[in-house]
Protein backbone atom coordinates (compact mmCIF):
# COMPACT_ATOMS: atom_id res chain seq x y z
CA UNK A 1 0.00 0.00 0.00
CA UNK A 2 1.15 3.56 -1.08
CA UNK A 3 0.28 6.55 0.82
CA UNK A 4 2.01 8.79 -1.02
CA UNK A 5 2.78 10.18 -4.60
CA UNK A 6 5.56 11.23 -6.22
CA UNK A 7 5.79 14.57 -5.74
CA UNK A 8 5.23 13.93 -2.04
CA UNK A 9 8.45 11.51 -1.62
CA UNK A 10 9.95 14.61 -3.73
CA UNK A 11 9.19 16.23 -0.54
CA UNK A 12 10.46 14.51 1.70
CA UNK A 13 13.78 13.30 -0.38
CA UNK A 14 14.49 17.16 -0.83
CA UNK A 15 14.61 17.55 2.73
CA UNK A 16 16.69 15.21 3.30
CA UNK A 17 19.42 16.26 0.87
CA UNK A 18 19.01 19.89 1.94
CA UNK A 19 19.22 18.71 5.94
CA UNK A 20 22.76 16.62 4.91
CA UNK A 21 24.09 19.87 3.23
CA UNK A 22 25.16 21.03 6.66
CA UNK A 23 25.87 17.57 8.51
CA UNK A 24 28.18 14.76 8.56
CA UNK A 25 25.40 12.34 9.49
CA UNK A 26 23.17 10.83 7.16
CA UNK A 27 19.38 10.38 7.31
CA UNK A 28 17.24 7.28 6.34
CA UNK A 29 13.77 7.72 6.37
CA UNK A 30 10.91 4.80 6.10
CA UNK A 31 7.09 4.74 5.73
CA UNK A 32 5.21 1.88 6.84
CA UNK A 33 2.22 0.66 6.70
CA UNK A 34 2.10 -1.80 9.75
CA UNK A 35 4.87 -2.72 11.80
CA UNK A 36 3.58 -6.08 12.94
CA UNK A 37 0.54 -8.51 11.37
CA UNK A 38 -0.09 -9.65 15.32
CA UNK A 39 -1.53 -12.78 14.67
CA UNK A 40 -0.49 -13.58 17.80
CA UNK A 41 -2.79 -10.95 19.50
CA UNK A 42 -5.64 -11.99 17.47
CA UNK A 43 -5.23 -15.57 18.40
CA UNK A 44 -4.67 -14.90 22.33
CA UNK A 45 -8.03 -12.78 21.85
CA UNK A 46 -10.17 -15.48 19.83
CA UNK A 47 -9.04 -18.18 22.28
CA UNK A 48 -9.83 -15.64 25.51
CA UNK A 49 -13.09 -14.90 23.67
CA UNK A 50 -13.58 -19.28 22.85
CA UNK A 51 -12.67 -20.17 26.33
CA UNK A 52 -15.09 -17.58 27.86
CA UNK A 53 -17.93 -18.98 26.37
CA UNK A 54 -17.38 -22.54 27.05
CA UNK A 55 -17.00 -21.61 30.66
CA UNK A 56 -20.25 -19.62 30.65
CA UNK A 57 -21.78 -22.48 28.98
CA UNK A 58 -20.28 -24.91 31.88
CA UNK A 59 -21.37 -22.98 34.72
CA UNK A 60 -25.08 -21.47 33.11
CA UNK A 61 -26.15 -24.33 30.61
CA UNK A 62 -30.21 -23.58 30.88
CA UNK A 63 -30.22 -20.37 29.02
CA UNK A 64 -28.17 -21.63 26.15
CA UNK A 65 -30.36 -25.11 26.10
CA UNK A 66 -33.45 -23.25 26.54
CA UNK A 67 -32.36 -20.99 23.44
CA UNK A 68 -32.04 -23.95 21.98
CA UNK A 69 -35.28 -25.74 22.50
CA UNK A 70 -37.06 -22.15 21.16
CA UNK A 71 -35.10 -22.66 17.40
CA UNK A 72 -36.85 -26.09 17.59
CA UNK A 73 -40.00 -25.42 18.27
CA UNK A 74 -40.44 -25.16 21.94
CA UNK A 75 -40.03 -28.52 22.81
CA UNK A 76 -38.07 -29.92 25.53
CA UNK A 77 -34.64 -32.30 25.19
CA UNK A 78 -33.27 -34.32 27.14
CA UNK A 79 -29.82 -33.63 26.57
CA UNK A 80 -27.18 -36.53 27.38
CA UNK A 81 -23.93 -35.69 28.35
CA UNK A 82 -21.81 -36.49 25.32
CA UNK A 83 -24.60 -33.98 23.45
CA UNK A 84 -23.42 -31.52 26.22
CA UNK A 85 -19.90 -31.85 25.84
CA UNK A 86 -20.13 -31.48 21.87
CA UNK A 87 -21.98 -28.55 22.30
CA UNK A 88 -19.27 -26.82 24.75
CA UNK A 89 -17.09 -27.41 21.95
CA UNK A 90 -19.25 -26.36 19.30
CA UNK A 91 -19.54 -23.03 21.29
CA UNK A 92 -15.91 -22.33 21.31
CA UNK A 93 -15.09 -23.42 18.22
CA UNK A 94 -17.80 -20.92 16.87
CA UNK A 95 -16.83 -18.16 19.44
CA UNK A 96 -13.24 -18.98 18.35
CA UNK A 97 -13.88 -18.61 14.36
CA UNK A 98 -16.19 -15.24 14.74
CA UNK A 99 -13.53 -13.43 16.89
CA UNK A 100 -10.91 -14.20 14.74
CA UNK A 101 -13.02 -13.23 11.38
CA UNK A 102 -14.16 -9.82 12.88
CA UNK A 103 -10.25 -9.05 13.67
CA UNK A 104 -9.80 -9.13 9.90
CA UNK A 105 -11.35 -5.90 9.74
CA UNK A 106 -8.39 -3.97 10.44
CA UNK A 107 -9.71 -0.60 12.45
CA UNK A 108 -11.15 -3.49 15.01
CA UNK A 109 -7.89 -5.30 15.03
CA UNK A 110 -6.05 -2.65 16.03
CA UNK A 111 -8.08 -1.21 18.61
CA UNK A 112 -7.70 -4.41 20.34
CA UNK A 113 -3.92 -4.06 20.24
CA UNK A 114 -2.94 -2.98 24.01
CA UNK A 115 -0.86 0.17 23.60
CA UNK A 116 2.60 -0.98 24.81
CA UNK A 117 2.43 -4.41 22.17
CA UNK A 118 2.23 -1.49 19.48
CA UNK A 119 4.65 0.59 20.88
CA UNK A 120 6.87 -2.31 21.40
CA UNK A 121 6.53 -4.16 18.05
CA UNK A 122 7.03 -0.61 16.45
CA UNK A 123 10.44 0.16 17.90
CA UNK A 124 11.63 -3.46 16.91
CA UNK A 125 10.44 -3.46 13.76
CA UNK A 126 12.57 0.34 13.53
CA UNK A 127 15.50 -1.31 14.61
CA UNK A 128 15.79 -4.09 12.57
CA UNK A 129 15.08 -1.56 9.29
CA UNK A 130 18.13 0.76 11.37
CA UNK A 131 20.33 -2.04 11.16
CA UNK A 132 19.64 -3.63 7.32
CA UNK A 133 19.68 -0.19 5.70
CA UNK A 134 21.63 2.80 8.60
CA UNK A 135 23.64 0.55 11.01
CA UNK A 136 27.64 1.12 10.96
CA UNK A 137 27.02 1.68 7.34
CA UNK A 138 28.63 5.41 7.17
CA UNK A 139 32.37 6.41 7.35
CA UNK A 140 32.06 8.30 10.95
CA UNK A 141 28.95 6.07 11.97
CA UNK A 142 26.60 8.91 11.66
CA UNK A 143 23.72 7.36 10.20
CA UNK A 144 20.11 7.64 11.74
CA UNK A 145 16.83 6.48 11.00
CA UNK A 146 13.42 8.13 11.13
CA UNK A 147 10.53 5.59 11.09
CA UNK A 148 6.81 6.22 10.61
CA UNK A 149 4.20 3.03 11.18
CA UNK A 150 0.77 4.46 10.05
CA UNK A 151 -1.56 1.70 11.41
CA UNK A 152 -0.21 1.94 14.88
CA UNK A 153 0.22 5.83 14.85
CA UNK A 154 3.49 5.84 16.09
CA UNK A 155 7.17 7.31 14.81
CA UNK A 156 10.64 6.11 15.88
CA UNK A 157 14.07 7.66 15.63
CA UNK A 158 17.11 5.31 15.70
CA UNK A 159 20.74 6.29 15.59
CA UNK A 160 24.04 5.21 15.00
CA UNK A 161 25.95 4.60 18.22
CA UNK A 162 28.17 7.93 18.10
CA UNK A 163 25.22 9.83 17.49
CA UNK A 164 23.29 8.19 20.69
CA UNK A 165 26.71 9.27 23.01
CA UNK A 166 25.96 12.93 22.23
CA UNK A 167 22.27 13.36 21.86
CA UNK A 168 20.35 11.69 24.50
CA UNK A 169 16.74 10.57 23.34
CA UNK A 170 15.13 13.49 24.80
CA UNK A 171 16.65 16.18 22.16
CA UNK A 172 14.82 14.43 19.34
CA UNK A 173 11.24 14.78 21.26
CA UNK A 174 11.15 18.06 19.48
CA UNK A 175 11.16 16.45 16.27
CA UNK A 176 8.64 13.76 16.78
CA UNK A 177 6.16 16.62 17.97
CA UNK A 178 6.98 18.72 14.57
CA UNK A 179 6.63 15.66 12.73
CA UNK A 180 3.73 14.10 14.55
CA UNK A 181 1.64 17.67 14.73
CA UNK A 182 1.40 17.39 10.54
CA UNK A 183 0.76 13.53 10.26
CA UNK A 184 -2.19 14.30 12.73
CA UNK A 185 -3.86 16.60 10.16
CA UNK A 186 -3.09 14.22 7.05
CA UNK A 187 0.12 15.92 5.98
CA UNK A 188 2.33 12.87 6.18
CA UNK A 189 5.40 13.89 3.67
CA UNK A 190 5.48 17.48 5.24
CA UNK A 191 5.42 16.22 8.54
CA UNK A 192 8.40 13.19 7.66
CA UNK A 193 10.06 16.63 6.09
CA UNK A 194 9.62 18.56 9.10
CA UNK A 195 11.29 15.67 11.29
CA UNK A 196 13.68 15.70 8.60
CA UNK A 197 14.99 19.28 9.30
CA UNK A 198 14.82 19.48 13.09
CA UNK A 199 17.12 15.94 12.96
CA UNK A 200 19.22 17.90 10.46
CA UNK A 201 19.52 20.90 12.64
CA UNK A 202 20.62 18.63 15.91
CA UNK A 203 23.08 16.54 13.82
CA UNK A 204 24.20 19.83 12.38
CA UNK A 205 25.68 21.14 16.03
CA UNK A 206 27.25 17.94 16.95
CA UNK A 207 28.50 16.73 13.48
CA UNK A 208 28.94 19.69 11.17
CA UNK A 209 29.66 18.89 7.18
CA UNK A 210 33.25 18.87 6.46
CA UNK A 211 34.83 19.27 2.84
CA UNK A 212 35.68 15.38 2.28
CA UNK A 213 31.82 14.58 3.11
CA UNK A 214 29.75 12.08 1.12
CA UNK A 215 26.60 11.34 0.64
CA UNK A 216 26.57 7.72 1.84
CA UNK A 217 23.09 6.49 2.39
CA UNK A 218 19.70 7.17 -0.26
CA UNK A 219 17.72 10.56 0.19
CA UNK A 220 14.72 8.63 -1.30
CA UNK A 221 12.27 7.76 1.27
CA UNK A 222 11.37 4.06 1.50
CA UNK A 223 7.81 2.79 1.93
CA UNK A 224 7.18 -0.68 3.01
Amino acid sequence: MSYLSEEQHKIVSDAVGEAELQTSGEILTVLADRSDGYSDISLFWAAAVSFTAMSLFAALPQPFLDFWDSLSGGWGNDWSTGQLASMTIALGLIAFVATWAVQLWDPLRFALIPSLVKTSRVHEQAVKHFKVGAERRTHGRTGILIYLSMSEHRAEIVADEPIAAKVSAEIWGEAMADMLSEIKQGHIAEGMAAGVRDVGQVLSEHFPRDDTDENELPDRLIEV
